[in-house]
C-alpha cells in the first residue's frame, strides 16, 4: 500500500472547513483511495500548514491513476487549486506494509 499525505496553505479568506468538506467527498467517489482522512491545522503557528489530506492507495499505479483521472483529478484537484497559495502545498508518498 501507498500513503499520500498532502499538507496545504490556505489562500486569505478561503475556508478550512470547506476545504475538508471537499477533500472528505472523495470517500466512496475516488475507487482508488482505500481510506481518506483530512485535518485542520489546531496549533496556527508561523510553521504550520492549515489542512492535511492523508489518502492510502493500494500501489503507485493507483496513485498515478489517482492524480490524473477519476473524482480526485476532475473535481476535488480544480477545487483545492483554487483555494490554495500558489506552490504552497508539500506532498510525500511512501510505501506502508
Amino acid at each position: 500500500m501507498i500513503r499520500h499525505v498532502v499538507c496545504f496553505k490556505l489562500k486569505e479568506g478561503a475556508s478550512a472547513e470547506e476545504a475538508k468538506e471537499m477533500l472528505l467527498s472523495m470517500r466512496g467517489r475516488e475507487e482508488t483511495a482505500l481510506s481518506v482522512e483530512v485535518g485542520i491545522d489546531g496549533l496556527h503557528s508561523a510553521r504550520s500548514y492549515d489542512l492535511i489530506l492523508i489518502v492510502t492507495l493500494a500501489d503507485f499505479d493507483a496513485l498515478a491513476r489517482y492524480q490524473t483521472q477519476g473524482y480526485h483529478a476532475k473535481t476535488v484537484k480544480p477545487y483545492m487549486h483554487t483555494v490554495t497559495q500558489t506552490e504552497r502545498s508539500v506532498s510525500v508518498d511512501y510505501p506502508v506494509d
